[in-house]
């Protein structure tokens, strides 16, 4: 790349040129490169990060094109803390998110930001979130000075020349800058600008925080963008489970990160389900929109994977084993002396030797985990072998059954359906799950989770709400809402469900009801409706007599205690709390009182 080609844009919009010109006179990059999303630019970047310690390379032969990457260790998660909604009015944020007026953020921010680039190069990243030519689509354009940053947008979006084509001359796209700056935390912030369809990222190296296309866009900002536009951003798979009929039915599921999201997106069925399959759309993202047929039809903006690493095996993800062979990008894993990669759940023999997720030896009996928890793999979706053949489809696909589920212990049963639509968001507004390494905080803690948005709800989670209850109205055939909890434990704190693929028992069930088969049978609890007896498909599954009963069974007593936390929760957002959600709590209540 000669200093010529680096600084040569590779579009004439001139708000683009305008906009980088104005942000490289803040950060002092010592040059500047229009991606273009080549094969070539690809390859030139990462024999270039070779050199400068960004990325190491992996075993060629067994791991082709893959290569590593360690983040600085206080930078391994999302920093909810320094993360933060700038709007006009504090009031819009609500009190799940961090409010900073978007006066405030620019000068603070615009000071880190200054001369952060200095001896770096800037790299200007044009991005497609959605399908070329999709309704559905948005653009984005993010400024960074990381290479890691550039190769894992690669992957995760429609990265280059596509997205110079799709924008054309227009002004209408996402203005996201990224810095590492010095990697301090006291200088990290992640801000996002709503009003301005402006995100800024600074002092962070690790994906979640700097991929702004991903959370920050997709959610964040899409979540603001949707509310006024009509339409749903949500943090949720897509999956497409095929019957022996071959009929198909698509169902969105939304679970807290590392909550076995992925896992359930690439479900492989066990034997003892022949003639079952599942079909990965997404696993992570959905934008929803109501299609001219009154449905709700939902399409996966992100065109790779960025998994959690521990704990992906050939019981838990197969298929993510298999996407992950080759052209992924490894962080915060163990490097073995072979050139490989590990991580703790990983199948085969621990390695006796490597270099851990900290750059140090490791081995075994260090006493500390190789791998850090929240490592992660970044992979092309269309490496999946149960990629959807639907997946790139730019109308989406029609959505018949969402999901909301998590991590509880004791309170849970395995599945329910709610009453109705109303109920359903209701359902979904109450969602809890134990803390995971993906999230900041103590680790088991239980978090109120509504929807699985509370780290990604651009505005007022109760306007947030309202804008589902809404939806609900203006749709013709809503889809089904179901809760799953896959985590129920027993006395001695061991899972009661075998999960993984045996899960596709409960899609169903769930896949049933949508359908109104005779076979799929309910029955009435205070909560919503549970499977009948022999409802569940439990054949060729060996476990203890009583076991499903302990997986459906609803201890009164300890919902009415989850009523009044959740009494709690929910007074946080006053007045503007939607009505039919207070309505619902007290239906609740007085349900399980009788």
């Amino acid at each position: 790349m000669t200093s010529t080609d680096q600084n040569k844009p590779k579009t004439s919009n001139q708000t683009v040129i305008d906009w980088v010109e104005k942000m490289a006179r803040m950060t002092r990059p010592d040059s500047i490169y229009f991606c273009d999303g080549s094969e070539r630019e690809k390859e030139q970047l990462t024999a270039q990060s070779f050199t400068t310690g960004e990325l190491e390379p992996l075993n060629p032969q067994k791991l082709p094109g893959c290569v590593l990457h360690r983040t600085a260790p206080n930078d391994v998660a999302r920093t909810e803390g320094l993360t933060f909604i700038c709007t006009s009015v504090k009031e819009d944020v609500g009190p799940t998110n961090n409010w900073m007026s978007p006066p405030e953020a620019y000068k603070k921010l615009a000071a880190i930001f200054e001369g952060s680039m200095s001896g770096r190069t800037m790299y200007v990243i044009p991005f497609i979130m959605g399908v070329p030519g999709s309704s559905f689509s948005k653009i984005g354009i993010e400024l960074t000075d990381s290479i890691y940053v550039v190769l894992n947008m690669r992957i995760m979006t429609r990265m280059g020349q596509v997205a110079w084509n799709e924008l054309g001359d227009s002004s209408d796209f996402t203005r996201c800058l990224h810095s590492k700056a010095d990697l301090n935390m006291e200088r990290r912030f992640i801000c996002h600008f709503p009003e301005d369809n402006t995100i800024w990222s600074v002092g962070s190296g690790y994906g979640g925080n700097v991929l702004l296309g991903k959370k920050c866009l997709a959610l964040r900002v899409a979540s603001h963008l949707s509310q006024r536009e009509g339409w749903l951003a949500e943090h949720m798979l897509i999956l497409g489970l095929e019957d022996r009929q071959g009929r198909i039915t698509y169902i969105a599921a939304a679970f807290p990160s590392a909550c076995g999201k992925t896992n359930l997106a690439m479900l492989i069925p066990p034997v003892t389900q022949p003639g079952y399959r599942v079909w990965t759309v997404g696993d992570d993202i959905a934008w929803m929109r109501i299609g001219p047929d009154g449905r709700l039809w939902a399409l996966n903006p992100e065109a790779g994977f960025f998994g959690v690493a521990p704990g992906t095996s050939k019981q838990s993800n197969p298929n993510a084993l298999k996407t992950v062979r080759k052209n992924t990008i490894f962080t915060n894993v163990v490097k073995t002396p072979e050139d490989m990669v590990w991580w703790e759940g990983l199948d085969g023999d621990t390695p006796a030797e490597g270099i851990d997720w900290r750059g140090k030896p490791w081995t075994p009996s260090s006493g500390h985990p190789g791998a850090h928890p929240n490592a992660r793999f970044t992979a092309p979706a269309f490496q999946c072998p149960c990629i959807s053949p639907e997946w790139e489809n730019p109308q989406g696909v029609p959505i018949s059954a969402i999901i909301f589920g998590g991590r509880r212990a004791h309170l849970a049963p395995l599945v329910y359906q709610s009453f109705n639509f109303q109920h359903g968001v209701f359902v979904g507004a109450t969602m809890a799950s134990e803390r995971t390494a993906a999230q900041y905080g103590k680790l088991g803690e239980v978090r109120r989770d509504p929807m699985a948005m509370l780290p990604f709800c651009g505005y007022n989670m109760a306007d947030y709400f309202q804008h589902w209850l809404s939806m609900g109205q203006k749709v013709s055939k809503a889809p089904l809402i179901f809760h799953v909890n896959w985590f129920r434990t027993d006395d001695k704190g061991e899972f009661i469900w075998p999960g993984f693929g045996e899960n596709v028992r409960v899609l169903r069930w769930i896949a049933e009801r949508c359908a109104g088969a005779d076979r799929a049978q309910a029955r009435q609890t205070p909560i919503g409706y549970i499977p009948s007896d022999g409802a569940l498909d439990l054949s060729g599954l060996d476990i203890p007599q009583g076991t499903i009963e302990e997986l459906l069974r609803i201890d009164t007593e300890a919902w009415l205690a989850e009523v009044a936390e959740l009494r709690k929760f929910f007074f946080k957002f006053g007045a503007r709390l939607p009505a039919e959600i207070n309505a619902e709590l007290d239906a609740l209540e007085q349900r399980l009182r009788r």
